[in-house]
């Protein structure tokens, strides 16, 4: 697959797990410094490791959304919940992940993480697009 490729199919899978709506404005605030950023992200994150074969998108969210909660990352752990949701996880699934990260993250971990998850569902609800 080529460079290009790889990076068209990073964007169509990027577009189906967060909205056009978010990836649209992380491109449109990008600006010049940032575009090298996008075009890694895209190509190699979303074309290279999302379009992987050995995993389907939902089990890829699961793994996300402990990860993501383990290393504490509040804004990219509110976009993956999204995504999480987008990819067919429920809210009960998503808790049980974070309840995962509480044993074996620590508290506090499960803690902000079910804070930030609430923020994100009450703002997905306030859109009308749960």
């Amino acid at each position: 697959m080529t460079g290009q490729e790889m990076f068209d199919q990073g964007m169509a899978i990027r577009r189906k797990v967060l909205g056009d709506e978010y990836v649209d404005k992380a491109l449109a605030k990008s600006g010049p410094f940032n575009e090298p950023l996008q075009e890694l992200v895209t190509t190699y994150c979303w074309g290279w490791n999302w379009g992987r074969e050995g995993l389907p998108l939902r089990d890829r969210s699961l793994i996300n959304l402990a990860m993501i909660a383990v290393l504490g990352r509040e804004n990219e752990l509110k976009i993956h919940i999204r995504g999480a949701l987008n990819n067919g996880l429920s809210k009960e699934e998503i808790r049980e992940v974070l309840l995962q990260v509480g044993i074996y993250a620590g508290i506090p971990a499960a803690v902000d993480s079910f804070r930030i998850a609430n923020e994100a569902f009450a703002a997905i609800e306030a859109e009308g697009t749960e």
